[in-house]
């Protein structure tokens, strides 16, 4: 017990639910010991709630107090300092205060009662009656007894030296004063606050029954033996049939039928209300025979007739003797003279019977209290005036206001009702003169579950903080996290939140790596003292849990066309797709060309070309069998429908055209196709080597044998004397024995000069040589040829120009395929350096992903 009252002061007014290193290897080399010493005392009490382990309570809650460094002094509400001299009250509260406080205290209660008793007394009071309350418990001190120097605890050192190693304001020695219930034994405590424990000696004592004997605690020797009591109770028949108690035993509770004091009624009724008295009047005869007893329900004789012996008349005057107890007296006529009720007159009224008038009637000269009037009214009639007193009562407060008041002013009847130093109460007491009492009332101040608490007076409340308690809270979690989840001690306010990882799996498989947000369970009170105006009934609820986020982790994701090597590494929960702006390359409907759109979104998987765009190109299929024609349909699926173009095709002599369906013409072979074109006819075109024409009939090719022409053709000689009929292949051998070819004769000059001028030919005319009779004959044939070609149809020269676009050069399709075959090796350069700089970009974004993990881990396993 020695040790915890000089345990140093530990601070224990700190809320926070988990304590540093320091604070914890501190509370393990000084433990406080004062609860088990305290609990071994309360464990050998025979009354837990009695009035001797309410002292124990209280030196408990000094010792905290003491070391939270919440004792305050009640008058200045000043925290009392451990070098500040003290006085403790010692009949009652035990309450501590400054010393100079209670003796300022002490002087002015002092200094209030001498001027209030002078100004009613009007006398000088003796010093030694003079008292002083205490301010909390009001038991007054004299005098002689204010205290003048400052003591320790058990009050045998004045001044005690400060210690940090002993109870401030202690002076560490045994305290040594008498224990209560004069036991004979003394405090073997440290000197220490409050009151002094109960004896701690071991005596032997008998049981309240007188029964059993046992060895207890001096402070708790009377105990019960907790067997049945069996005392004579004050009835003297029955037996106490309680446990062993202290004090007398209960009235008999046996019930039995008893009788009244009269005897007239019998009622069944406990022992101790056994002698009762009924509501009848006793009705018994008296001795004179002729009255009846008007008493109550009695026991013992009526007595005799109040009638009997000698008799007076109503005023008293004239004497009667020797008349009979049921004769009436008679009245004497004479006037009553009886004392009236204002004690000063007498009744003017002749004899007669009952009682005097109550008003006296007579009219007097009276003076009121405050004596400003005189007046004659009757002497029953209080003459009062309507002044009123403006003499200040005692408070020196408020004026006296009593009407027609005497000089004697009351005390003033109104309530103080100033504030309190507290600054949370009014003074209660009738209105005073000087300051007012301290606010009596402690404020507890006790932890959420209210098992770890202490006092403070009140006013110093708002600046301490609820104690630590070492309890576990009591408010299970509600994340799914309750079963895994550290408890934590007792706290007010919200629990602290969950500190583990969520762990809750996404539709994804991914799972939730934040830190818990599941539900919170509803917070305790905040720490408080004030009342609430309003208490709400409903309890408070407990906080929804707020949904995983939406999955964080990184995945690669495929652009709307799933095109190779251009994934992306994306956030798992967004599911926006994206364009890798490249060609959609999804084929159309035609089943022909391809998309050529940037990448885009499709409406449906299975039909990737419902949003693609529209195929507007021609068909460009070749036909089966293959013509020249193009499809008049757009650009579709399946093979071409038959060509219906309706082609000319002139003979082979060119005399005729001949109009055939595409179709029926292409399916020909190509035997047919020339047996087809014919006409039938002369073939009509000019011989090659003459200026005849074919003597066969329409056929493709060279018309045959072209020198073998039999036609017959005049010849003549240079002056065109002389002519023949020759063979036209004659003229031909002709022409090619002189070593000019046929072909570049003209028809006007064709045979001409093959035979030789004779001797009849006419001599005188000039013989122009064959070169200059060819020059001549040049221009004219050129100007025909020009006019020939200008006759050629318009529709011709545009089907050659068709088709001397079609012929490219080969020198055009080799350049072509060279482009080709450059835009291919493009191509795959571009898609191999994509897919090593993706490569490269994965490979960057995991690492980077796992330095941010490493980071966290260190973070939480910091916290």
């Amino acid at each position: 017990m020695s040790s915890s009252a000089v345990q140093p002061p530990l601070s224990s007014d700190s809320d926070s639910d988990t304590s540093s290193p320091s604070s914890s290897s501190t509370h393990h080399r000084h433990a406080d010991l004062s609860s088990s010493i305290f609990q071994s005392y309360l464990s050998h009490s025979s009354y837990p709630h009695s009035d001797r382990n309410q002292d124990l309570i209280k030196i408990q809650s000094f010792l905290t107090s003491s070391r939270s460094g919440a004792l305050s002094c009640l008058i200045c509400l000043e925290r009392i300092k451990p070098t500040d001299p003290t006085w403790s009250c010692s009949s009652s509260c035990f309450a501590l205060f400054h010393l100079l406080c209670i003796q300022s205290w002490a002087n002015q209660s002092i200094n209030l009662a001498a001027s209030r008793a002078s100004l009613r007394a009007a006398v000088v009071p003796d010093e030694n009656t003079l008292v002083w309350p205490c301010p909390k418990c009001r038991v007054e001190y004299r005098k002689t007894q204010t205290p003048k120097n400052y003591f320790c605890f058990c009050g045998k050192v004045q001044d005690p030296p400060r210690d940090p190693w002993v109870l401030p304001h202690s002076c560490g020695e045994i305290c040594g004063r008498s224990l209560k219930y004069d036991c004979g034994h003394f405090c073997l405590l440290l000197c220490h606050p409050g009151p002094c424990p109960a004896c701690p000696k071991l005596v032997r004592n008998k049981c309240f029954c007188r029964k059993s004997e046992d060895v207890k605690r001096c402070g708790f020797k009377n105990f019960s033996c907790n067997g049945v009591c069996k005392k004579l109770l004050e009835c003297g028949v029955h037996r106490c049939g309680e446990i062993c108690h202290d004090g007398s035993c209960l009235p008999c509770k046996e019930k039995g039928t008893y009788k009244c004091q009269c005897g007239k009624v019998e009622t069944m009724r406990e022992c101790c209300e056994r002698d009762f008295r009924c509501d009848n009047a006793c009705n018994k005869m008296l001795g004179c025979g002729r009255h009846v007893c008007e008493r109550g329900c009695h026991e013992g004789d009526c007595g005799d007739c109040p009638l009997q012996g000698k008799m007076t008349c109503p005023c008293g005057k004239r004497a009667y003797e020797g008349m009979a107890c049921d004769v009436t007296v008679p009245l004497c006529g004479a006037t009553c003279e009886k004392t009236l009720s204002c004690r000063f007159h007498r009744c003017s009224e002749r004899c007669h019977r009952g009682p005097c008038i109550q008003t006296c009637r007579n009219v007097v000269t009276k003076s009121c209290r405050c004596g400003s009037l005189k007046k004659q009214v009757p002497c029953y009639q209080e003459l009062t005036c309507e002044r009123k007193c403006q003499k200040v009562r005692d408070c020196g407060r408020h004026a006296c206001k009593r009407r027609c008041c005497d000089g004697d002013c009351p005390p003033c009847s109104e309530t103080c009702d100033r504030k309190l130093r507290c600054r949370n109460h009014k003074c209660p007491a009738p209105c005073h003169i000087g300051a007012c009492a301290p606010c009596p009332l402690m404020v507890r101040i006790s932890c959420s579950c209210g098992e770890t608490q202490f006092e403070v007076p009140c006013g110093i409340e708002n600046e301490q903080k609820p104690p630590r308690c070492r309890k576990t809270c009591s408010v299970a979690p509600l994340c799914r996290h309750r079963s895994s989840c550290k408890p934590h001690k007792c706290h007010y306010g919200a629990c602290p939140p969950c500190r583990l990882v969520c762990d809750e799996e996404y539709s994804c498989g991914h799972k939730c790596k934040l830190r818990c947000h599941g539900p919170q369970p509803p917070p305790n009170p905040e720490f408080t003292l004030k009342p609430r105006k309003k208490k709400s009934n409903q309890p408070s609820e407990p906080t929804p849990g707020s949904a995983c986020p939406p999955c964080p982790e990184p995945v690669l994701r495929s652009c709307f066309g799933h095109h190779i090597g251009t994934e992306r590494m994306m956030v798992c929960s967004n599911r926006a797709e994206f364009s890798c702006d490249n060609l959609c390359g999804n084929p159309l409907p035609c089943g022909n060309h391809y998309c050529t759109y940037v990448c885009h979104a499709m409406k449906a998987r299975s039909s990737k070309s419902d949003t693609c765009e529209e195929c507007n190109l021609p068909c460009e299929k070749e036909r089966e069998p293959a013509c020249q024609h193009p499809c008049p349909l757009p650009c579709h699926r399946g093979e071409c429908p038959p060509c219906k173009t309706l082609i000319k095709r002139s003979c082979h002599c060119g005399s005729m055209k001949h109009v055939f369906e595409c179709k029926y013409f292409n399916c020909l072979s190509e035997k047919e196709q020339m047996a087809v074109r014919s006409c039938k006819g002369p073939c009509h075109r000019k011989l090659p080597n003459c200026t005849h024409l074919c003597p066969e009939t329409c056929h493709p090719g060279a018309c045959p044998l072209p020198d073998k022409c039999s036609k017959k053709v005049t010849v003549r000689c240079g002056c065109q004397t002389l002519k023949k009929e020759w063979l036209c292949q004659d003229v031909q051998t002709a022409y090619h024995s002189s070593g000019c070819d046929p072909k570049d004769i003209t028809k006007t000059q064709y045979g001409l000069g093959l035979i030789p001028c004779d001797a009849d030919c006419k001599g005188k005319k000039v013989k122009v040589p064959d070169s200059e009779l060819h020059l001549r004959q040049t221009k004219p044939h050129e100007e025909k040829e020009s006019e020939k070609a200008d006759n050629v149809s318009k529709r011709r020269r545009r089907k050659q120009r068709v088709h001397e676009e079609e012929k490219i050069s080969r020198l055009q399709i080799l350049v072509a395929a060279v482009k080709k075959v450059m835009l291919v090796i493009v191509i795959v350069v571009i898609i191999i350096a994509s897919a090593y700089l993706g490569y490269k970009g994965l490979v960057w974004v995991s690492d980077w992903m796992n330095e941010n993990e490493t980071r966290q881990r260190r973070k939480y396993s910091r916290n």
